[in-house]
């Protein structure tokens, strides 16, 4: 299947596509932020001619910004060429496992529940959000839309970030995003840091009061990290190392085989294995 059939698809399965049809943008990339004010005019025209409606676009767009640290964020992501060693120890791998399993001791119920609906155990889900977050301690400060609207704009992702930043008009639509959010660097929300897409896709509601909110539930957070493992192919019960079926998995969380190996290697301290 080639790239647009694939995100045709995928914005079939997730209601994307009626929502927005014939989604893409032929607003101009640049690689510096001086037309960024024009392309935002040139996107939320093409959006409402998707059928976007003006109150989302303006509520969405009242505070986005050309966001330079974005831009810093991703041109120098340099932790990914690391050793796997550099890596732990940059990432604070012991004290992760150190204090996720006290971390889950204290929510051994939840995490029950969740490898009960998912399949998933604790480990990975933990190493996880210790490495994303530090157990949701910090999120990130940089405005949510601006920063995906800045990589929608920027011409190295164009392309994959402007698909981002429909989903994103997509869960302010329906409430789901607050458009004064602050988050990550590239427009990741919540307690694991997902991107706008994949809440639409694998946004769960784990603590079953009727919402999905990745920022201050930590069980919405890691039942909708359990489910994005499960669509991306996890087995219940089966192994998550590396050369074991699960490990795939892992991979469609992170390209980086470095931040792979670090999940399993965590994971693995944390569940006993």
């Amino acid at each position: 299947m080639g790239k647009g059939s694939t995100i045709k698809a995928i914005l079939i399965a997730t209601g994307l596509m009626a929502a927005f049809p014939g989604l893409g943008s032929a607003a101009q990339c640049s690689s510096t932020g001086a037309a960024f004010g024009a392309w935002v005019q040139d996107f939320k025209a093409e959006a409402a001619a998707k059928g976007v409606s003006k109150n989302v676009l303006d509520r969405a767009f009242a505070n986005v910004g050309y966001n330079k640290g974005t831009i810093r964020a991703d041109r120098g992501q340099k932790s990914f060429k690391l050793s796997f060693d550099q890596f732990m120890k940059k990432r604070g791998g012991a004290a992760i496992i150190s204090r996720g399993k006290g971390v889950k001791k204290a929510n051994a119920a939840l995490f029950a529940r969740i490898e009960s609906r998912f399949g998933v155990p604790a480990g990975p889900l933990i190493a996880i959000w210790g490495m994303e977050t530090g157990f949701g301690s910090y999120m990130g400060n940089e405005h949510t839309m601006s920063a995906v609207a800045t990589l929608a704009y920027d011409c190295r992702r164009s392309d994959y970030f402007t698909e981002q930043l429909y989903a994103a008009l997509q869960l302010v639509a329906n409430g789901s995003l607050n458009p004064s959010a602050h988050g990550a660097a590239h427009g990741e929300i919540g307690q694991t840091q997902f991107l706008p897409l994949n809440v639409v896709k694998f946004g769960v509601d784990g603590d079953g009061n009727g919402r999905i909110d990745l920022v201050a539930s930590k069980a919405d957070a890691l039942a909708s990290t359990a489910n994005f493992l499960r669509g991306h192919g996890w087995q219940a019960g089966a192994g998550y190392q590396p050369g074991e079926p699960n490990f795939s998995a892992l991979q469609g969380w992170n390209a980086a085989t470095v931040y792979q190996q670090a999940i399993a290697y965590i994971g693995a301290q944390i569940d006993g294995q």
